[in-house]
């Protein structure tokens, strides 16, 4: 992996478990030679990640409305800024940018682009790791619900392991390393729908 799009909040939660670990994300990709990809923004985790992986010498690519841009919350420091028009262009931005998809805590947007990347996945618009870090267990919740779905039945079993989920960054990186994809929906058999 080259460049990883990392998804995460803008907020600052009162827990620093979560600002630190998006220090401990944006500083481990530039020591490992993965460049970020992430929403463009200074505050919340979104901005410890990119100051983090700026601090190590890493490349850090934004991706912002012009209507955050405006609002004043752009990060100015970054290796290179791209405003886009709309949030379905940063998407696509990010998709065209990336060889990863890697989210942290976040909140209603990070799940957006989350839920956004398996789809696309799972349909087979692009055939990247999709990886969750579940820092203190923040995650625990849906990744039960993902299980809840494979096991009603609206989840196909060939699909499950998109979504790669581990509560250990550098273990979490060596397997979306390691992804193969999976044979996606536009790809399968009719019998297997």
């Amino acid at each position: 992996m080259k460049r990883v799009a990392v998804y995460c909040g803008s907020a600052t939660p009162a827990d620093p478990v979560y600002i630190e670990t998006a220090r401990a994300v944006g500083q481990r990709l530039a020591e490992r030679g993965i460049g970020v990809v992430y929403g463009g923004g200074r505050l919340g985790l979104m901005g410890a990640v990119a100051d983090a992986a700026l601090a190590a010498g890493g490349e850090v690519i934004g991706i912002i409305p012009q209507a955050l841009v405006d609002a004043e919350v752009a990060h100015r420091g970054l290796t290179a800024l791209e405003t886009v028009g709309t949030m379905h262009e940063r998407k696509q931005r990010f998709t065209d940018l990336s060889d990863g998809f890697l989210t942290i805590p976040g909140g209603t947007g990070t799940m957006d682009e989350l839920w956004e990347a398996m789809s696309w996945s799972q349909l087979g618009y692009h055939g990247d790791p999709v990886g969750l870090l579940n820092a203190a267990g923040y995650y625990d919740h849906l990744v039960a619900f993902v299980d809840h779905m494979a096991a009603v039945g609206f989840l196909r079993p060939q699909h499950r392991d998109i979504l790669i989920v581990d509560d250990e960054l550098d273990r979490l990186l060596d397997r979306m390393a390691a992804y193969e994809p999976h044979t996606p929906i536009f790809r399968m058999a009719r019998e297997e729908l």
